[in-house]
């Protein structure tokens, strides 16, 4: 792997040779990365596992086509025939009236914030097998628990260099800590399974190991004998695991490249009142130490923190240049790259800002509702907002939380979800997407 330095200098001079050799614009971007994991399972050592990947991409525009090629060579003989053949591309490809750089007076200026994303400490194998180990032994000594599904802990390293052909050259490095355990509890076909994990940029900022096997143990004893939820139309309370989700649907609805297809539900609604007025989101690329911070996007533009929603309006699109271009409108440096292609959209750290009362408080006047702690499929229409997705939980009753429920559905339509959503003061910020226990009004439950 390059240092950020030397991935700097090889996009640059990819970027030179692509000029060179006729190419009108261009950027060059490096990603590289290596992790070590190390997993266990009832006490034995079950795999160990060693990655290592590095890859640099080019995109040229000549024409006003572009063209997009990658090579995991960084080699000067293979960038000299990738600048090549990706002129090439581009001149036998179809114009873009909407592709290109972005804008170069809104590039980042200056080197990129330090947003400490780099913890120094290594993890030996021999530290990453004690910490899965131990994890597991507080996951399987939870009274209740029957079997192991396993125990891992990881370390990683990365890499991001982007340097554009008007002036723009950035790089920086990341790491990377997890820790995870799943166990089973119950025999036979009354078997149930769930899991606790944690990832972190520095391994001081992770949870133990034994917290973490503690709540998988006692998560999983927790689903034992589902009962079946009644039909019928009642609230639902969202977990912290799974309300997040709900967060990622409207990520989704305002991207700039949806709304330039038109294809989201949430169309023609930029400044609308979607939430109560409680309700805040906001997306801060620059957290310390955040699992998704940036000091810049993926076309060299610098990010800041934004309110998507603001006091239950929503503030606008997310955009990279090109879906800008479509919509006349600018660039909002969210802007995400892979190793090849042209950029997509990505928020960073997303936070649902809490509500004022707890979770039980939120509770409290539920006399019959369910609480959902897993949501299963995929049955969201980002086009008119449906949503159906299959769930388990437990039941509310009369304010408090009663006995397991699982092989249920809810169903409803995201704008007017939105629209019903109160949150509970529980934030904890650690998985990219973060909300507090969620409550939704009048969802239809189908059970039995």
């Amino acid at each position: 792997m390059l240092s950020t330095a030397q991935a700097q200098e090889r996009c640059e001079a990819l970027v030179t040779r692509a000029v060179r050799l006729g190419a009108e614009a261009g950027d060059a971007i490096y990603l590289a990365s290596a992790s070590e994991s190390v997993a266990v399972r009832l006490g034995a050592l079950e795999d160990v596992e060693r990655s290592e990947s590095e890859h640099v991409g080019l995109r040229v525009f000549v024409g006003g086509a572009s063209a997009s090629i990658g090579s995991t060579d960084l080699g000067d003989a293979a960038l000299d025939e990738l600048a090549s053949r990706a002129v090439a591309m581009a001149r036998a490809a179809p114009p873009d009236k909407f592709a290109g750089l972005a804008p170069q007076d809104r590039l980042l200026q200056g080197a990129p914030v330090d947003l400490d994303l780099d913890d120094p400490r290594e993890r030996a194998p021999a530290e990453l097998r004690t910490m899965a180990e131990a994890a597991e032994d507080a996951a399987r000594s939870v009274a209740g628990v029957t079997n192991s599904e396993g125990a891992s802990a990881s370390a990683g390293r990365g890499i991001m260099a982007l340097a554009t052909s008007h002036g723009f050259a950035g790089s920086y490095s990341t790491t990377s800590h997890s820790i995870s355990a799943s166990v089973l509890a119950g025999e036979g076909g009354g078997m149930q399974s769930d899991y606790c994990w944690r990832s972190t940029r520095h391994a001081a900022d992770l949870r133990s190991p034994e917290e973490i096997g503690r709540r998988a143990g006692e998560r999983t004893v927790r689903r034992l004998n589902p009962a079946k939820l009644k039909s019928g139309t009642m609230p639902v309370v969202f977990d912290p695991r799974v309300g997040n989700s709900l967060v990622g649907h409207l990520l989704a609805a305002i991207s700039g490249a949806s709304i330039a297809r038109r294809a989201s539900f949430l169309l023609d609604r930029a400044g609308a009142q979607l939430f109560d007025s409680s309700i805040t989101i906001l997306d801060d690329p620059h957290r310390l130490r955040g699992t998704r911070s940036r000091p810049f996007d993926g076309e060299g533009l610098p990010t800041a923190p934004r309110a998507l929603v603001e006091r239950g309006r929503l503030t606008g699109w997310l955009m990279d240049s090109a879906a800008a271009r479509q919509l006349g409108e600018a660039p909002t440096g969210h802007a995400a790259r892979g190793a090849s292609g042209a950029p997509g959209v990505s928020a960073s750290n997303v936070v649902l800002q809490p509500g004022t009362v707890s979770p039980a408080a939120l509770m409290a006047d539920i006399a019959d509702g369910v609480y959902v702690t897993e949501l299963i499929g995929q049955g969201v229409n980002g086009v008119t907002g449906d949503y159906s997705r299959g769930a388990s939980g437990f039941r509310i009753v009369d304010g408090a939380l009663a006995g397991p429920v699982a092989e249920f559905t809810i169903a409803g339509n995201l704008i007017e979800m939105f629209a019903a959503l109160v949150a509970a003061d529980d934030l904890d910020i650690h998985r990219g997407i973060d909300t507090p226990t969620l409550r939704i009004d009048a969802m239809s439950i189908a059970g039995d």
